[in-house]
């Protein structure tokens, strides 16, 4: 008897159990029906009966166009790049075009004052030739002239012998002690009227202009007309090159 009792209570209460799920079920969805209905104040009606689907599509559609706006934003920074540069490139080979045109307007200029270019050209290459050629030159009339005044009264010069360097060969310099460099020796034969005093003589040319050193070599008498004859050897360094040929600026 129990044995049979067993199935019956099991069914009663799986039945039991199905009532109880099946008024859960009706509960929420009373509950959900009654949240659904319930009014929003002040709220945006919003109703989205679309499907997902469409949605989604929509998203990918918006996620396209922005990247085909991107690409022709790209496109257009590209575009005024290029076009930055084809201007700057026009601009660059104008003013290589101008610079030509005026670069062969000033050779035809050139052209026509070639014979002045070749004078002045000549002219100097005479210049330096003059400035190499007279860069030993001395005035020796200003020379000889100091010379005589540096004398004694009635004293005067009656013979004359130059020695000076040249542009192409340097001038031989004393080798022994005591002697300064040189450029130029002037030996000269003065006549006196009365016996001359040598070491006077010889202070008296010390002011001269570029002397270097002097001495008297030989005083002689002549017996016929009691005149004294003195030789003497004087000379002179760089500092009576008269630079009349330097270029201008330099002494």
């Amino acid at each position: 008897m129990t044995k049979l009792l067993e199935p019956s209570k099991r069914r009663t209460a799986g039945s039991t159990e199905t009532r109880i799920a099946a008024e859960t079920a009706q509960r929420t969805k009373r509950q959900g029906r009654s949240a659904a209905t319930t009014l929003v104040i002040g709220g945006l009606p919003r109703v989205d009966l679309l499907p997902t689907e469409v949605l989604v599509d929509r998203r990918q559609r918006a996620g396209v166009r922005r990247a085909w706006l991107g690409v022709v934003v790209v496109a257009v920074a590209v575009g005024a790049v290029i076009a930055l540069a084809s201007a700057s490139a026009m601009e660059a080979d104008a003013q290589l075009a101008q610079a030509q045109q005026e670069t062969d307007a000033l050779l035809v200029q050139q052209q026509q004052f070639r014979d002045v270019r070749s004078i002045e050209s000549q002219s100097d290459l005479l210049r330096s030739a003059q400035s190499v050629g007279g860069s030993t030159e001395i005035d020796w009339q200003a020379t000889l002239q100091r010379v005589q005044d540096s004398l004694p009264p009635g004293v005067t010069i009656t013979g004359v012998q130059i020695d000076s360097a040249t542009p192409l060969e340097a001038y031989a310099q004393p080798t022994t002690p005591l002697q300064g460099q040189r450029v130029a020796t002037l030996t000269i034969d003065a006549a006196s009227p009365t016996l001359p005093s040598v070491p006077a003589w010889l202070d008296s040319v010390k002011r001269i202009p570029a002397f270097v050193d002097a001495n008297a070599n030989s005083v002689t008498l002549d017996a016929s007309t009691n005149v004294y004859t003195v030789d003497m050897t004087i000379h002179l360094d760089e500092r009576a090159f008269d630079g009349k040929y330097d270029p201008k600026g330099k002494s």
